[in-house]
């Protein structure tokens, strides 16, 4: 089910008319008393619009509904085109605006017609963008020989995706800490899955698989695999003769 909101109170108060907005208040609070004590806090006067598309039988759903101070008030029923009333308050408004054929047929045209018509050009639009997927790139990280292992996913998107380790097959969340999605500058995604593996013999590595999962789709995974895992371990140590040559060959000179 697709679903298309549409905010337009300022537009729908200038389409009413004054009247419906004095009607509103004038119901609410019933005498002028009241209003001038009302009016001396803050009062929240809502208004939200929405079509939907099945996307199977193309059938359309239509939603037009007044709030006030955030309990529903009013709304327009689209099959018989008069408004229910939600609120013993909304009751002397909803003759009022039964009898406005004109304004609720101009309503059922904008969210009964114009609405998924718009909400298909959106959709035609930016199909490429709103449905594309591009896969991860997964790989193994580890600071240190102590260190929990990194399972690091990046360039994926959407950004409706699960991560996690499994053992033998089945998830496991002992030893395993998971990191925040985090946005790319090409507009995927990254996030890692840390396995803490200091009580893990290097026997047992092989029974151990990151997983990355977009929702309704395959899983993607790596195993651990001494061999997979990058590290600067290396650079590291190869740091340590470069220094001590530098050093022997300046202590020569001297």
């Amino acid at each position: 089910m697709i679903r298309l909101f549409l905010f337009y109170i300022f537009c729908q108060f200038l389409l009413a008319g004054k009247n419906k907005l004095r009607l509103i208040i004038f119901v609410i609070f019933p005498s002028f008393s009241s209003v001038l004590i009302s009016f001396s806090g803050v009062h929240i006067l809502q208004l939200i619009s929405s079509c939907e598309i099945d996307e199977e039988t193309e059938n359309v759903n239509a939603a037009l509904e007044y709030g006030y101070d955030k309990e529903d008030l009013i709304a327009l029923d689209f099959n018989t085109l008069t408004w229910i009333a939600l609120k013993p308050e909304a009751i002397p408004f909803k003759r009022v605006w039964d009898t406005e054929k004109e304004r609720n047929l101009f309503d059922q045209k904008i969210l009964m017609q114009m609405c998924p018509e718009w909400l298909k050009t959106i959709l035609n639009t930016g199909k490429n963008f709103l449905l594309r997927t591009e896969h991860p790139s997964l790989s193994l990280l580890q600071k240190t020989p102590s260190s929990p292992v990194s399972c690091h996913a990046t360039g994926f998107y959407p950004k409706s995706a699960l991560m996690f380790w499994k053992k033998d097959g089945e998830e496991i969340h002992e030893h395993v800490e998971h990191g925040e999605i985090l946005p790319n500058n090409d507009g995927t995604f990254q996030m890692t899955v840390y396995l803490n593996i200091s009580s893990i013999s290097l026997d047992d590595w092989k029974r151990y698989v990151c997983v990355f999962k977009f929702l309704d789709k395959e899983e993607e995974n790596i195993q651990l695999d001494e061999a997979e895992i990058k590290t600067n371990r290396g650079k590291e140590a190869k740091c340590v003769p470069v220094a001590s040559c530098v050093f022997g060959l300046s202590s020569s000179l001297g």
